[in-house]
């Protein structure tokens, strides 16, 4: 292959871990810890097969249509992963030879083609993950297909690393990941495309910003690792929107992800986000316009906004609702929700514009917990937030965490309360994860905080207690539908809707989950369970039956 035709390189998206490999992981540290109890809100038992909510989809379809319709299964990620598509236009905005790859356990044929075309180097984002092994297990697949490539990794991941270590320890994190070359930077697109062009150009590594590499011949500052200078990146959103029709010579399908801003506008005491990503940044309207412009030229059908805090400001946001109104673009769209930043007006302009649904991090209905998390809201804005998206026919999904320091069994009850009078058309509870570097941390003499990660004690509670209090909460609200983390989500909804699945046959599929779920949580005697579990799948089956196969066509 001539050298103007080589690939620079590979963008690789998401490595979702097997989930049987990774329940089998949880379950070393025992049924009853706090880490697989959480887990077990994400899984059904059919038959002794564990099965995410995603199989137990494509379990009821295969059995329910059979070899005469061919089901292609649902996979929660099969939608162009946004890290892995914006790197790539950034790369080929700048002349650069790039291409990507989504899903990395799907893919894999794929990318073992494009490694035999003996690429330069191949980025691996991290955004996603906050454990080594996805990325080791993805080093080691491109290791054993080109040994030769560079291996570039990036993202959130080599960032938490090196603000948490140095010295050899540092060093010990990164042979264990494996790869050749570390950006080191918050944002770091601009650092793999100075990286690449070096490569290209068989210039000096010393002389790009922000890279960390094993050099035996320089000076060393992480065991054998060279850390060349930090140079702060700002590269600007509307110089770097994504080139959607640049990206058209692979199939994008019908539901698309992107960004309006970078990082978030609020500082909740729980999240570490914000101190990584730096002062919220807005991409021009203009900007965002030619984005969607070419979104709904290339068929898109659904979009899902990922900014943190869509609706903020909230003047920008109505501006942006009416400029999806004006151009009639016709696509639903889903995205985060400040309910503490939003009037009815702008519920209703949402609604206008094509919003199907919004994702809450509502996180408590106490307000003593409100104020320790610093979430600058309040429960009655939640409360009124919900009855203008409910009134203008908005899904709506509502998160919280449950055990964050200062909770108690009061303010638990507070949190069950407000769920039950508000009814979300979905939520879902999760365990607080004390997680170092978020600024609670910085405050665990203030709370009697010890421990960390999902094992933990405070003053007013500790992790098993906050796990009892989850199960209670699932068993006895009513009105709202749980949906799980692994492997679904929220962002499932406009996933399914690009497959064909209408929001009511996939709101009547969801209850049924969680009724299943229901048997998995409380003790039911194993025969009533399966009987109870028979007719719930009988009725997932009957309906499949009515509504009749999705979409068998790309993403």
């Amino acid at each position: 292959m001539s050298e103007s035709k080589r690939l620079d390189c590979i963008v690789v998206g998401y490595n979702e871990t097997r989930f049987d490999e990774y329940e089998a992981t949880l379950q070393r540290y025992g049924q009853d810890s706090e880490a697989y109890r959480d887990l077990k809100f994400s899984f059904v038992d059919i038959g002794g097969r564990k099965l995410t909510y995603a199989e137990l989809l494509n379990h009821v379809y295969r059995e329910t249509l059979g070899p005469a319709e061919p089901h292609r299964d649902f996979l929660s990620g099969d939608l162009p992963s946004l890290a892995a598509v914006y790197l790539t236009s950034f790369l080929r905005r700048r002349g650069l030879q790039a291409s990507y790859i989504n899903l990395f356990q799907h893919e894999k044929r794929a990318l073992a083609e494009l490694l035999a075309r003996n690429p330069r180097c191949i980025a691996i984002t991290t955004t996603l993950y906050v454990l080594n092994e996805p990325v080791v297990d993805m080093v080691k697949f491109i290791r054993q297909h080109n040994p030769d490539v560079r291996i570039v990794v990036g993202g959130p991941l080599i960032a938490n690393h090196f603000r948490r270590y140095q010295g050899d320890e540092l060093a010990t994190v990164l042979d264990d990941l494996g790869a050749d070359l570390y950006v080191v930077e918050g944002q770091g697109e601009l650092t793999l495309a100075r990286l690449v062009e070096c490569l290209r150009d068989g210039g000096d590594l010393s002389s790009v910003a922000n890279l960390a590499y094993v050099d035996e011949r320089g000076p060393v500052r992480a065991g054998r690792y060279r850390i060349n200078p930090r140079v702060e990146e700002n590269n600007p959103l509307d110089e770097n929107a994504i080139d959607w029709r640049a990206l058209a010579d692979a199939p994008l399908g019908p539901t698309l992800q992107t960004r309006t801003a970078r990082s978030c506008a609020y500082s909740c005491s729980f999240c570490a986000y914000p101190m990584r990503a730096g002062s919220l940044t807005l991409a021009g309207l203009d900007a965002v316009g030619r984005e969607l412009d070419a979104m709904a030229e290339l068929g898109t059908r659904n979009v899902v906004f990922i900014d943190d805090t869509f609706n903020v400001p909230l003047k920008r946001f109505k501006e942006l609702c009416r400029l999806m109104i004006e151009r009639r673009y016709g696509f639903n769209w889903f995205s985060y929700f400040r309910c503490s930043n939003a009037d009815e007006e702008s519920v209703e302009l949402a609604a206008r514009s094509g919003c199907r649904g919004v994702f809450l991090g509502i996180e408590s209905g106490s307000p003593r917990i409100l104020t320790n998390m610093n979430k600058a809201a309040s429960v009655e804005k939640y409360a009124n937030g919900m009855k203008w998206l409910h009134g203008h026919g908005i899904q709506t999904f509502a998160s919280f965490i449950v055990g964050f320091p200062g909770e108690t069994e009061e303010t638990v009850e507070e949190t069950i309360e407000f769920l039950q009078q508000t009814r979300p058309d979905y939520y879902r509870a999760q365990l607080w994860y004390c997680e170092p570097g978020t600024p609670v941390d910085a405050k665990r003499q203030q709370y009697g905080i010890s421990g960390q990660g999902f094992s933990w004690r405070h003053a007013t509670m500790e992790s098993l207690e906050a796990m009892d209090h989850i199960d209670r909460m699932f068993l006895t609200i009513n009105g709202s539908t749980w949906l799980p983390q692994w492997s679904f989500d929220f962002w499932i909804i406009p996933y399914m809707l690009g497959r064909g699945m209408g929001l009511d046959q996939f709101n009547v599929l969801m209850r049924l989950a969680h009724r299943l779920l229901a048997l998995e949580i409380a003790y039911v005697p194993p025969e009533e369970k399966r009987t109870l579990q028979e007719g719930y799948l009988r009725q997932m089956r009957e309906h499949v039956r009515q509504w009749g196969a999705p979409s068998l066509g790309a993403r």
